[in-house]
């Protein structure tokens, strides 16, 4: 039920150079990216406190950074986009680091605040007041709606207008609480204030959200005897200043204090974390002693105050008036535990009902109603969060190093190799744990802990998270983990019948994130692999529709209710006529015009339509082949509609420029060519467009298109290239051993070589993906890659048209497929020396 997915380990490194940082601190954010601590010593002895950060699909290219802190680096909180993140340190220095731009190998930090000399022991960013509840038990519901439903929940701090205001909470060890504000304008407001008027140590803490906008902080000074005190914070601005105030709540001691057998076993206590941060009505604490832990799960609740008789003949209670207190209740708590050295809680905010406790006994176990604990004999136990009942173990081995033979290597006497910091994903399918040797480990965790599902409930849970990141935009790569070849098929079926039964108005919403999600799917079986390419194309085709349609203008500011984008699908639609030039003179011409300059500009992009409908056009004789990039397309109505909308709109602009139009190599001087292909697109549009009944070509459209390639050169699309990620090529039971900063050489994937147009020559020349610029064999323009899906793209616009700005800038955070940009190195014609991979 869980089992490794991949170890990454350091180069060897000397003793007297490097040392894992303590405490270690560690994040992952909602779009895959981790961050972890570790120190280095220099020659003087010196440490230099580092954050590393890295994609889980690229675990190897590391980004590592010289933090600036100069004590121990306590805390990392990634903020709910996943782009942003927090550190702090043993000195109360807080930073923010921010990508610069918005490449995820490459941070900065420009803001950041300080309480000198006071170590942070608890950070978090203010909640924003968006809370999606899943409702598990409506998984089979139809409707997004009803399975993913918006939590009323105030923000930390608004501003005017009710919009969120940005900042960060923290708790310092003498017993402070300090709040940074971003202002839009960029400055940063502090205020620090005492929890209570008695201050006192606090060793640890945590801090969760409540529905009404307030903050609760949970704090205990590390002794078992001592309560857990809890405080109410509220936050306001005043006049331009922050403003601070607290309010004690109610305390608890722990149980086993309490319990004359066990009151001295386990002293201290060394966890304390709230079971979600938006849930600050459970707590989880956990008291050690040097060899072992005990973990207690409580819940605030209210009760009513009982009255005594005398009162209530005075003033009986009627309904609602009774008097009620907040009081804290244990839930359920374990039996001696090995020490626990790490603790991961799940994010996943699934919607609990009445039945919580019942749930951990049901066959079905839901993600994200385990926590994970980790313990010094090197093992993890999964538990349900409330009823702590152990649903998965997993015990480490520390794998052999190639060169290292196991008869010389040393016996050790010292603690096991065990997680000093664990978390979740976003999924809670998946666990990354650094160990005390500064290992990073990726468990997989399955979706049913414990209990053994049926293939149909096993794809019920995939598809329901699936659905779930594509309402949220979370990154889905934790899932992928878990679709076995055999699943692909269905899943991608399924997630389409589950999308095209949602409103116009939400599929219009998701259309790109589907399609980006079908084609991550696609990669992981041979049988549908074709069509990851197809899902990429079309959403490029999406993306070149909508820009081209919106450089489009009326004529007169006051006619239309309809957009010229609009009525153009509207007339190419109803006038099935296969003469371009027929379908042209029902549209206002005058709408189209354009600076010369930006057709000029837009002439790569008018290019890859002219091209791909060739292609297309090419290809449709052999359609029964789907090893062909583009097979899809030729039954699919939509797109090929689009295309023809975009071909009329070449049409016209050629009128204008010339020089914009696609250039086509022919073999007569007199043939014009997109008629020609505009004709034989019109006729397969017929055959395959929603309005009537669907049919297969005619035998005379598809001798027209064996006959192209002797009329028109045809020339080869770049395709993207075949992923260099991992989870394409991760097996259960063999998990990968990589090592931080060099590149493994990955079992190929043959499926992916054979198809047609993906291998590529070793001299042959790259493409930028997006502009359809040719950068050469060998580019010397520094360029960035998405983790995903691999499409590549200069850094920097070589183009200064307004167009050709509006184009780049829809991809300046996100590529097509949603996923982050990283920068890569410009090629050289060495090729680059690669590590063997081994199975750990």
């Amino acid at each position: 039920m869980m089992d490794l997915a991949y170890v990454c380990e350091w180069e060897r490194w000397t003793k007297s150079t490097y040392c894992p940082s303590l405490p270690l601190a560690c994040a992952w954010s909602c779009r895959n990216l981790i961050a972890f601590t570790t120190d280095l010593r220099n020659d003087d002895q010196d440490l230099t406190r580092m954050i590393h950060i890295l994609d889980t699909e690229h675990p190897w290219e590391v980004h590592s950074i010289s933090s600036g802190h100069s004590e121990a680096i306590t805390c990392l909180e990634w903020d709910q986009s996943g782009s942003r993140l927090l550190s702090a340190d043993a000195d109360g220095q807080i930073k923010c680091w921010s990508m610069a731009d918005h490449l995820a190998n490459s941070w900065e930090s420009s803001v950041g605040s300080q309480v000198e000399g006071d170590p942070i022991v608890a950070l978090s960013w203010l909640h924003n007041g968006v809370k999606l509840a899943l409702h598990v038990e409506k998984s089979g519901a139809s409707s997004f709606g009803e399975k993913f439903s918006r939590v009323k929940f105030s923000p930390s701090l608004t501003l005017f207008g009710g919009k969120p205001m940005e900042g960060w909470i923290a708790v310092t060890v003498s017993g402070l609480v300090t709040v940074s504000l971003l202002k839009p304008s960029g400055q940063v407001l502090t205020s620090t204030e005492s929890l209570c008027r008695l201050r006192g140590r606090v060793a640890l803490a945590d801090i969760a959200f409540t529905g009404g906008g307030n903050i609760v902080v949970a704090a205990a000074d590390g002794s078992s005897a001592s309560p857990v005190k809890f405080y109410k914070v509220c936050v306001s601005v005043v006049s331009e200043k922050c403003r601070i105030d607290t309010e004690i709540l109610p305390s608890l001691f722990m149980r086993c204090t309490t319990d004359p057998n066990r009151k001295d076993r386990f002293p201290a206590i060394t966890h304390l974390k709230f079971l979600a941060r938006d849930m600050s009505e459970q707590v989880l604490l956990c008291a050690s002693s040097q060899t072992s832990s005990l973990v207690e799960c409580w819940s605030l609740r209210k009760e009513g105050l009982p009255v005594n008789n005398i009162f209530q003949q005075i003033s009986p209670v009627v309904g609602d008036k009774q008097p009620m207190i907040l009081k804290w209740r244990i839930l359920s708590a374990t039996n001696d535990l090995d020490r626990v050295s790490a603790v991961a809680l799940p994010k996943l905010p699934i919607s609990l009902t009445n039945t919580d406790l019942k749930v951990a006994s049901d066959t079905q176990f839901y993600p994200g109603l385990g926590l994970a604990l980790a313990f010094q004999d090197g093992s993890v136990h999964m538990v349900h969060r409330l009823s702590l009942q152990t649903m998965a173990v997993f015990y480490s081995s520390t794998p052999r190093s190639l060169d290292e033979p196991a008869l010389k290597r040393p016996r050790t006497t010292g603690p096991a190799v065990h997680f000093k910091a664990m978390q979740l994903s976003w999924t809670s399918l998946a666990l990354v744990g650094i160990d005390n040797h500064g290992k990073l480990s990726m468990l997989r965790i399955s979706p049913s802990l414990g209990h053994p599902l049926e293939p149909k409930l096993a794809l019920q849970h995939l598809l329901f998270l699936l659905e779930y990141c594509m309402v949220t935009g979370y990154d889905w790569w934790d899932i992928l983990l878990h679709v076995q070849p055999s699943m692909v098929q269905s899943l991608v079926e399924r997630l389409h019948e589950e999308y095209t039964r949602q409103k116009p108005a939400l599929q219009q919403v998701l259309s790109t994130r589907i399609l980006a999600m079908k084609a991550s799917l696609c990669k992981l079986s041979p049988c549908t692999v074709a069509r990851v390419c197809d899902y990429h194309t079309k959403l490029f085709l999406m993306a070149i529709t909508s820009t081209l349609k919106s450089l489009l203008r009326p004529h007169f500011l006051n006619t239309p209710d309809k957009s010229p984008g609009d009525r153009l699908a509207e007339i190419c639609a109803k006038i099935t006529d296969v003469d371009i030039d027929k379908v042209m003179i029902n549209l206002k011409t005058e709408e189209f015009v354009l600076d010369m300059n930006t057709l000029q500009a837009l002439q790569q992009l008018l290019q890859w339509v002219g091209d791909f409908v060739l292609y297309l056009l090419v290809s449709l004789p052999n359609q029964g082949s789907p090893l062909r990039p583009g097979h899809s397309f030729l039954r699919d109505g939509t797109s090929l509609g689009m295309l023809r909308e975009l071909m009329v709109v070449i049409r016209i602009w050629g009128l204008l420029k010339p020089s914009c139009l696609p250039v086509y190599t022919a073999t007569s001087d007199t043939q014009d060519s997109m008629s020609l292909l505009f004709r034989l697109l019109t006729k397969l549009w017929i055959c395959c467009r929603d309005e009537g009944p669907a049919s297969e070509p005619d035998e005379g459209l598809v001798d027209e298109c064996c006959l192209l390639p002797s009329q028109l050169l045809v020339p080869s699309l770049d395709w993207l290239p075949a992923s260099d990620g991992l989870v394409s090529r991760l097996q259960p039971k063999q998990p990968l051993r990589l090592r931080f900063g060099r590149a493994p050489t990955l079992p190929s994937n043959t499926s992916t070589l054979q198809l047609d147009g993906l291998a590529r020559a070793p001299g042959q020349p790259k493409i930028d993906h997006l502009r359809r610029l040719h950068l050469g064999a060998y580019p010397t323009e520094e360029c960035k890659a998405c983790t995903r899906c691999g499409c590549v793209t200069m850094l920097k616009s070589p183009n200064k048209a307004t167009a050709v700005k509006q184009w780049e800038q829809r991809w300046i955070k996100n590529c097509l497929c949603g996923g982050l940009w990283r920068r890569v190195p410009s090629a050289v014609p060495e090729s680059p020396r690669r590590a063997p991979l081994s199975c750990a």
